[in-house]
């Protein structure tokens, strides 16, 4: 870097998972003077260790981490409690001279981080009546609904994840307007700098499947038997996370153990293609690849975009 670069800017990190987001991250904050802030919402978990590829203190580089391991696997997530978190932070950090570097793929909690966004309130009886709807008939009729009135917000939002589309369907009633019609446009509160890592789809899909592989052999099935033991099935949030929904089946009987790992692989393949559409949308995210033949080249094109003025 030049002795005129400019005073420490946010820089996230986004992308598919998989995509190497996380080693950029702590190159970045290492070359820059900078600090990691977590932006994956299962990362924010004490315990969902192996299952969200959290880095280990040694991968870590002697970069300080913020914002992982914070909540008990019971505490059901908040986006509005976040953005408080990893704002004060973000202010510390560029009041300290330093870098934050944002990293995860946690699309709205990104958003909710650096963007000027207010969350619409809740409505108990609103909540309720949609809470008892998912406990009696799952997610499904509730995704289906959400779809015809906010197909954007569906496609965003994993079938699955009840809890998500319960609070968009509850937005949708108190506001009369699509959920992500609430959300603001692209107008950020820092002076931010969004590097994508792109990765093509066939790479990708294989990096997710031996990432899986890996996380079975590095006892994934242990580590969901230890947090089952403290709540994690009565997790609201914690208990959909990829790899864990599907380990809890598996221990409950519901599949083989084979089946849950192969579930994983493909719910995990659908998740990238939601997080890729998402960053997309966003105009103002840089691309770089980082397909493994540019691998070597993706840490320096990244310094190399922070070097110039960027436009957040």
């Amino acid at each position: 870097m030049s002795s005129t670069r400019p005073t420490p800017r946010v820089i996230a990190v986004v992308g598919p998972t998989a995509a190497g987001k996380s080693d950029l991250g702590v190159f970045l904050a290492q070359r820059l003077g900078g600090e990691v802030i977590n932006a994956d919402s299962m990362q924010l978990y004490r315990g969902m260790d192996i299952g969200t590829a959290k880095l280990t203190p040694e991968e870590r580089g002697g970069i300080p981490h913020h914002l992982l391991d914070i909540w008990d696997v019971t505490v059901a997530a908040s986006v509005a409690e976040y953005q408080k978190l990893a704002r004060a932070r973000i202010d510390a950090l560029l009041a300290a001279g330093r870098w934050p570097v944002l990293v995860g793929g946690s699309g709205l909690y990104v958003r909710g981080a650096v963007d000027r966004m207010e969350f619409p309130g809740t409505d108990p009886e609103v909540r309720a009546r949609l809470e008892e709807e998912l406990e009696l008939h799952g997610p499904g009729p509730l995704h289906a609904r959400l779809a015809a009135a906010d197909p954007e917000a569906a496609a965003a939002i994993l079938p699955s994840n009840g809890r998500r589309i319960v609070r968009a369907l509850e937005v949708v009633q108190i506001t009369g307007k699509p959920f992500t019609a609430n959300l603001p446009g692209h107008e950020s509160v820092y002076d931010t700098v969004q590097i994508g890592v792109d990765v093509a789809r066939p790479e990708l899909d294989e990096r997710i499947a031996r990432r899986v592989d890996r996380m079975w052999e590095a006892g994934l099935v242990d580590e969901v038997k230890a947090l089952e033991a403290q709540g994690l099935r009565e997790g609201r949030t914690a208990s959909r996370a990829l790899g864990y929904q599907q380990v809890l089946a598996a221990l409950a009987g519901e599949c083989t153990e084979d089946e849950a790992r192969a579930e994983t692989v493909r719910a995990t393949k659908r998740f990238a293609r939601r997080q890729d559409s998402w960053f997309r949308r966003d105009p103002r995210v840089h691309w770089l690849s980082g397909a493994a033949d540019d691998a070597a080249e993706l840490p320096g094109r990244a310094l190399a975009l922070l070097e110039r003025p960027v436009t957040a």
